[in-house]
């Protein structure tokens, strides 16, 4: 019924990177207010308190610590059904000015630590005929100026998602990106454009309905993960207001 409570990760075991702000902890919130125990992962300490989230301090972009984390998070809940890959940084800067360690960087935590997880959390998801979710952006598909960088790791995360799933739907494991618009979260609000930057190509790619908000993003992941969207794999879930039509 409309408004009823649903509870569709009862006794669902989820590993959630970046789950202490913005996307990650309204998605945290989300799985854990629908039954799912979560095994939250960032590198801020400040992570979310339940009594079914389980907080791990971890930088993604480290291996050893990608390897540790997974094998934690399987041991401490007994398997993992699902792995949702939120934890990302941003920059926008204009190409003359990127550095190669910025480069390097954002490639590591948004592209390398997506890899890394689903690399190390396959084992257990294939046995649990489980699903990934990791996130994208609509600067994968769409221009954005000075984000070049950004836009280069979303759209290796996009491309990659779509061929994982194909090489694991044999196994019965599901992969799908969600690629989220402008959303009102600390990384949207720390960007800093080149100072004279013509703001009117944004203006171009506002959403008419606002800037979304997180639990809207949860919202989705949550649906692409449960039994809701068993029929959905190798596709990109595109949520922005209608931004980028």
């Amino acid at each position: 019924m409309l408004g009823e409570k649903m509870e569709r990760f009862t006794g669902k075991k989820v590993l959630l990177t970046g789950a202490a702000t913005g996307i990650g902890r309204a998605t945290a919130d989300r799985l854990v207010e629908e039954g799912a125990t979560v095994f939250a992962v960032d590198v801020n300490p400040d992570l979310p308190k339940h009594d079914r989230i389980i907080p791990h301090v971890a930088d993604v972009a480290d291996e050893e610590a990608v390897k540790n984390a997974v094998r934690v998070a399987a041991e401490t809940m007994g398997g993992l059904d699902v792995l949702v890959n939120v934890a990302g940084i941003h920059r926008t800067t204009p190409l003359e000015t990127l550095t190669l360690a910025d480069f390097q960087r954002l490639l590591n935590v948004n592209l390398l630590g997506t890899f890394l997880f689903c690399r190390e959390a396959m084992p257990y998801l294939r046995e649990s005929k489980g699903v990934v979710i990791n996130t994208a952006s609509t600067s994968a598909t769409h221009a954005h100026p000075f984000m070049t960088a950004y836009a280069a790791s979303k759209g290796a995360v996009l491309s990659f998602s779509l061929s994982l799933a194909a090489e694991v739907a044999p196994a019965g494991v599901r992969v799908v990106a969600v690629s989220p618009g402008g959303v009102v979260t600390p990384l949207m609000t720390s960007v800093n454009f080149p100072e004279g930057v013509d703001a009117s190509f944004y203006g171009r790619i506002m959403p008419q309905v606002g800037f979304g908000e997180p639990a809207a993003i949860a919202g989705t992941i949550a649906y692409a993960a449960s039994a809701d969207g068993a029929y959905l794999t190798g596709v990109e879930l595109r949520v922005d207001g209608g931004s980028h039509v």
